[in-house]
């Protein structure tokens, strides 16, 4: 008897790691990386993607920076690279040398946010381009080094300066926004992919300035102070609503998925892909984004489906386009 029970048991272990194993083949996965900007969206979607499919796709979202994001998708690593700026041309040339061709969808909009310790009072509420160009600019390494080098009605004490890595798409944009060439700054500045990492930066040293998108000031707006922003026509705090009306400029952006044709041919991906157009608006609003016009998203769900290859921006860096315009553009190869 004891015999036939142990058999009995081994026969059960063996049939549930059969069922297991069977359950595992049946897991499909989805791979995302890219931009850490990018990531709370695409985070949100994933939780929410996979109890829709109960856990018969697994969604995987990395945080390599938009540039290391897309060397990884153009050596078909992942199935979707995010990115806060849109794919460059050498990007574009290095899929294209590596077979891999992509479909770019945006997926948000950001109010990108320059902020102080809230220890810092001298700062005024308004900052212009012009000023922050001053402070970022490359020529700025060694001559401006203290607030009182940009005003002199501000202190003779050491700006501590916080903002994207190289490999992000944030630093592409703001450098190309502010100083008006993409990757053009000053280097002696605490430069980091992982915006939390900026985040305390700003909030833990008196004489911070910093940038960071939106959705990493927002819950943190009690441990930093933002700046309006004046471009030209009058000062601009970072808002949604500055953002849906076109006047944050030049610091408004949309975000961007970029799906390889490969991986839109997988099932898995042309479900969360519809999921992300059609479902996704409520998530990027609760991670403190800006959701896109539903037209937009039913216009790039149909670019998705029509497998319209490319980038409407042909490889070179561009500020300050509505998501409108952009939609009536054609991709460029």
């Amino acid at each position: 008897m004891k015999h036939q029970t142990l058999v009995g048991a081994l026969a059960l272990v063996a049939a549930g790691m059969m069922h297991t194993g069977a359950a595992q083949a049946q897991t499909k996965t989805i791979a995302i990386d890219g931009s850490s900007t990018v990531f709370p969206v695409s985070e949100a979607l994933a939780e929410e993607f996979q109890k829709s499919t109960k856990g018969a796709v697994r969604v995987t979202v990395g945080i390599s920076g938009t540039g290391g994001g897309f060397k990884k998708f153009c050596r078909g690593e992942t199935d979707i690279s995010n990115g806060s700026r849109p794919i460059l041309k050498q990007e574009m040339e290095a899929c294209k040398q590596a077979g891999i061709e992509f479909i770019e969808m945006p997926l948000a909009l950001d109010a990108l946010t320059v902020a102080v310790s809230p220890k810092n009072k001298f700062v005024p509420e308004c900052i212009t381009v012009a000023d922050l160009k001053k402070i970022w600019e490359p020529g700025a390494q060694g001559k401006v080094m203290n607030w009182s080098d940009v005003n002199p009605k501000w202190p003779n004490q050491k700006m501590s300066l916080f903002g994207a890595g190289a490999d992000s798409g944030t630093f592409d944009y703001f450098t190309e926004a502010v100083v008006g060439k993409a990757k053009s700054s000053r280097s002696d500045f605490t430069a980091s992919e992982d915006d939390n990492v900026l985040v305390q930066g700003i909030e833990n040293d008196a004489n911070s300035l910093g940038y960071i998108p939106y959705a990493y000031y927002a819950p943190h707006q009690k441990q930093m102070r933002a700046v309006a922003i004046d471009g030209g026509k009058g000062c601009v705090m970072p808002s949604l609503e500055a953002i849906q009306k076109g006047t944050y400029n030049p610091l408004g952006r949309p975000l961007f998925i970029y799906v390889s044709k490969k991986s839109a041919d997988k099932p898995e991906v042309k479900q969360y892909i519809e999921f992300a157009m059609t479902k996704g608006a409520p998530l990027v609003a609760e991670v403190k984004y800006l959701p896109l016009p539903q037209a937009a998203y039913d216009t790039a769900f149909k670019h998705f489906k029509d497998g319209r290859l490319g980038s409407v921006f042909g490889g070179v860096p561009e500020v300050g386009v509505s998501i409108e315009e952009l939609m009536k553009r054609d991709a460029k190869n």
